[in-house]
């Protein structure tokens, strides 16, 4: 009990323990006190005249025990021996019990003789040890109890029972002498599945009412059961004798010498369990060589069973792990708590908590204990999935049964609650356990760090790892990692690389993880140079890259649109016998059918199944994507079509992409067909659905579509996002209704959605197509009272706004302006505002004539041309300005494409009259607005997670 206890105990109070002890009195009480605690169980030896010893100058002053520190001494549960008040001797060891003393000791603390070890005995003279060992006898070694000491009360012996009888059966018969608390029966060597004739049964209840149960039902010895005549007797103790003695045999090392007295069958079984136990702890990784070693024991025990049950749930093999609980529950061993654990374990790796559940509760039905580990298993299980309600309710339920509870599944129900974001909780169970007087261990620390890692508070997490320090724990890669892994999904990769710096210095090396955060956050800045950079440092280190770091460069040069070294890293992949996944082929397939080279995408699709991955419903998504994005919907209808001719259902993610498809092509029809589709098959309905009918309505001008569609999505209890306001506001931007988009941005402030860049570029736009510019320079300034600066766009729509009212002016010093706050003007931005200039270079020709040449400079210097059909608008244009030519014609056609000369000879022979004719820049300054709400068509995480 005292072993069991010190064992149980947490680290830091066993260092309290072990290392803290109470001052010694000097009375000669305390003395004898801790000489009887160390003498535990076995008899004083005799006491031999020793001359030689040194008495104390003093009487009244006790001396120093030999063993100054004993790590048992708080533990001791001896009684101390009264002494007599005028005796003022203390007993003083002799050399030779104090030596046999510290041996005892050392054989009850085998783990901490090895952790810390006694001091040596002290040196004596050679006379004195001469003499020791004449007079002082051997001492005596412990002789075994009597078997009649060994006896159980209550336990009866049952002899010539059939071969083919089963525990319950034999319960029921002696059942009628008293309540029943255990059956055993002896099972045969040879045959497993019949008992060996004999058994024993045990009854239950206070010694004196199981030992007069077991006196009745002897009473009935010789009585006939299943046709045999029962041999019924009073349990002797000759089988716990048995075991006791082969406990002191295995105490005293003799273990391995008493194979000699075992049959030949004992003998290969016990060298068969011997290389299993050994196969199972030093080649854990060679399954094969782990399951061969287990099916060479001949008949395996329980022991056996539970360590193979437990090898499969380590490696996550759930149904192995229940074949093997079966396969023992058919040979008759009846399962223990120990075991059960183990097959939850084996499910809650295998992430099936259904079945996890139906364990417990079958545990329940047979009466065996839930322990603290089982319900630690199931909070974990649940943590994994994510499911944080349910970890919780078996978290209370270990409350109520087992105090007090211990760090590990403290550990496991904060990473439950960090899983899901929900950090509030999870510091008041760390707070919880804390009060309980349980220290955190390090993971904790992790854990909270990784909590706060996913909803980027850099400032909670920073505290974490300071603190992690303040309580003496040591840095390791795992808390560099969690820093990394922060800096790299907030973008502050150069505060990751200072942390990469801190792990170099305080000597510690790079693992595969951390090389793979710094090369994640390179890539969500596309800063693909850095991303190889790193990869390469990986290299040099020593370490081999994985799969998910092969994926990860793979995604790199989708990016930058090098496809074909992407294509020779997957064959690298293979050649370093990296199996790859669906993972590793999606960008590449994305990437190709994105481009528009549909058989270069299907070759890496055929390439995927010859690699032996079978194409999956992201598979097809990522096709399906790539086509939609260069709106080329025929072929993407076409791959939904093989899709379902390869027994692949499509999912809610493909019917969205297809919609977003027709709602860009501004086909409404399409796109609720397909939302049809969608509801009928029983898929779920989500805000991305209905983004899409929003954006087809929208881009076709059927508004009252659009706010039918918005009363179905508060029907469905669907929040109206920053998203659907901005295709709304852009709907009725396009219409030029500049009152229903202002009713919307005051409905979004009133519900709380934040406005961002884009929803106040299509407000702007709204106001420009009524010719509210007044609005729309106020809505600038309310963007910079609130901190949202103006991008690109929002000046190109600002522009388009001031020359569609005919003020040139006021769109040339817009441009100026953008150009002060540090953006670079764009194709659109030229586009919009040449075409305003040219169209009053006529009226106001001082100011607007060196307009026109220095953005018609600025375009030569950054390398413009404009297409053919913007090339001949502004000719005609110029030649109103210059009939004759002049410095802004021979400056502007520097701009036009190369082929203009031709093309100019081929008109002007054709149709020389046409300089009077109408023109419209309407529609050619539209053409930059259908990005405002299509976003961008990068390829970036954000696509590839929702198609997952």
């Amino acid at each position: 009990m005292v072993m069991d206890s010190l064992v149980s105990l947490p680290t830091s109070h066993c260092h309290s323990l072990l290392f803290t002890s109470k001052p010694h009195s000097s009375s000669a009480t305390t003395t004898t006190t801790t000489t009887t605690s160390v003498s535990f169980s076995l008899p004083p030896p005799p006491q031999p005249p020793e001359p030689n010893i040194r008495r104390p100058k003093s009487i009244n002053s006790s001396p120093k025990p030999k063993i100054s520190s004993n790590p048992l001494k708080n533990f001791s549960t001896t009684t101390p021996t009264p002494t007599p008040t005028n005796n003022n001797f203390s007993h003083v060891p002799s050399p030779g019990e104090t030596t046999r003393t510290t041996q005892s000791l050392v054989s009850k603390l085998r783990l901490s003789s090895k952790l810390f070890p006694p001091p040596p005995p002290p040196p004596l003279l050679h006379d004195t040890r001469k003499a020791t060992q004449i007079s002082e006898p051997e001492a005596p070694s412990p002789e075994l109890e009597k078997p009649e000491n060994f006896r159980q009360p209550g336990k009866i012996f049952i002899g010539n029972l059939p071969s083919w009888i089963k525990k319950h059966e034999v319960a029921e018969f002696f059942r009628q002498f008293g309540p029943i608390k255990d059956v055993i029966v002896i099972k045969a060597h040879n045959e497993i599945h019949r008992n060996a004739g004999f058994g024993f049964v045990i009854y239950g209840g206070p010694p004196p009412v199981a030992e007069e149960s077991a006196v009745k039902a002897v009473e009935f010895d010789g009585v006939e059961f299943h046709g045999r005549v029962l041999t019924v007797k009073l349990d002797d103790g000759t089988r716990l004798k048995g075991k006791a003695e082969e406990r002191a045999r295995w105490v005293e090392g003799y273990q391995g010498q008493d194979l000699s007295n075992k049959s030949k069958w004992h003998q290969e079984r016990e060298g068969s369990r011997g290389l299993f136990r050994k196969v199972l702890d030093s080649e854990p990784e060679n399954w094969q060589k782990v399951v061969i070693a287990f099916e060479r024991i001949d008949k395996p025990s329980r022991r056996e069973f539970g360590l193979m049950v437990n090898y499969y749930a380590r490696r996550g093999d759930m149904h192995r792990a229940r074949e093997t609980f079966e396969r023992m529950r058919s040979r008759g061993i009846e399962p223990t708590s120990h075991v059960y654990t183990n097959l939850v374990h084996a499910y809650a790796v295998g992430r099936d908590m259904e079945e996890a559940l139906s364990c417990v509760r079958k545990m329940k039905e047979e009466g065996i204990d839930i322990t603290l580990v089982t319900y630690s298993i199931l909070v974990r299980g649940f943590a994994k999935i994510g499911n944080s309600e349910a970890a919780d309710y078996w978290f209370e339920e270990a409350k109520e049964r087992h105090t007090p509870l211990n760090a590990i599944i403290y550990g496991n129900i904060v990473y439950a609650h960090c899983q899901t974001c929900n950090m509030e909780r999870a510091e008041a169970l760390v707070r919880e356990m804390e009060e309980e007087g349980i220290d955190a261990p390090i993971d904790i620390y992790h854990t909270m760090m990784d909590g706060y890692t996913m909803i980027g508070n850099e400032e909670k997490c920073l505290i974490v790892f300071e603190r992690l320090k303040e309580c003496g724990f040591t840095p390791s890669i795992i808390s560099y990692g969690c820093l990394i892994n922060l800096y790299a999904k907030i973008g502050k990769v150069s505060k990751a690389l200072e942390v990469s710096k801190m792990i170099e210095s305080a000597g510690i090396k790079h693992n595969m993880k951390t090389y793979s955060m710094l090369i994640n956050g390179y890539l969500k800045l596309k800063d693909w140079a850095n991303a190889f950079a790193i990869f390469e440092d990986l290299v040099k280190d020593g370490l081999k890259p994985d799969v998910v770091l092969y994926n990860n460069i793979i995604r790199a040069f989708c990016g930058m649109g090098n496809m074909d070294r992407a294509i020779h890293t997957v064959k690298e992949m293979q050649k370093e016998r990296h199996r790859p996944t669906t993972r590793t082929f999606m960008p590449i397939i994305h990437g190709f059918a994105r481009a528009g080279e549909m058989r270069r995408a299907l070759e890496v699709f055929d390439m995927m199944r010859r690699s032996g991955c079978i194409p999956t419903v992201h598979t097809f998504n990522a096709l399906i994507l790539g086509l939609t994005e260069k709106r080329q919907m025929e072929k993407a209808v076409e791959i939904l079509d093989e899709m379902t001719l390869a027994g692949v259902t499509p999912n809610e993610h493909t019917y969205t992409t297809i919609m977003h498809g027709y709602a860009s092509l501004g086909d409404t029809g399409k796109a609720f067909e397909y939302f049809s589709k969608l509801r009928n098959e029983g898929l779920e309905l989500d805000v991305y659905t209905y983004e899409a009918l929003l954006k087809a309505c929208c881009k076709s001008g059927r508004m009252q579509s659009a706010l039918a569609v918005t009363k179905e999505m508060a029907a469905q209890n669907i929040p109206r996002n920053t998203f659907v306001y901005n295709i709304l506001i852009d709907g009725w931007a396009r219409r030029g209704d500049v009152w229903e988009a202002a009713d919307l941005m005051q409905q979004m402030k009133q519900e709380g959605v934040q406005p961002d860049i884009h929803t106040y570029t299509s407000f702007i736009n709204a106001c420009c197509k009524a010719g509210d510019m007044l609005r729309a320079t106020k809505t600038i300034q309310e963007m910079d009272a609130i901190g949202i600066k103006p991008n690109v766009k929002t000046y190109t729509t600002l522009i388009h706004g001031w020359a569609r009212a005919s003020l040139p002016e006021k769109a040339l010093k817009c441009f100026e302006g953008m150009k002060l706050a540090g953006l670079k003007p764009d194709k659109a931005v030229y586009h919009c505002l040449m075409t305003s200039l040219l169209s009053r270079a006529t009226v106001a020709e001082a100011y607007i004539y060196s307009g026109v040449l220095s953005v018609c400079r600025e375009m030569i210097v950054s390398g413009l041309t404009v297409d053919m059909g913007t090339a001949v608008h502004w000719s005609r244009c110029l030649r109103k300005i210059e009939r004759s030519g002049g410095e802004l014609t021979e400056a502007l056609q520097k701009t036009f494409p190369p082929d203009w000369n031709s093309y100019h000879t081929i008109a002007a022979n054709s149709d020389p009259e046409t300089d009077d004719e109408p023109e419209s820049d309407d529609e050619d300054n539209d053409v930059y607005l259908d990005n405002v709400t299509d976003g961008d068509n990068d390829l970036d995480d954000e696509d590839l997670n929702r198609l997952l």
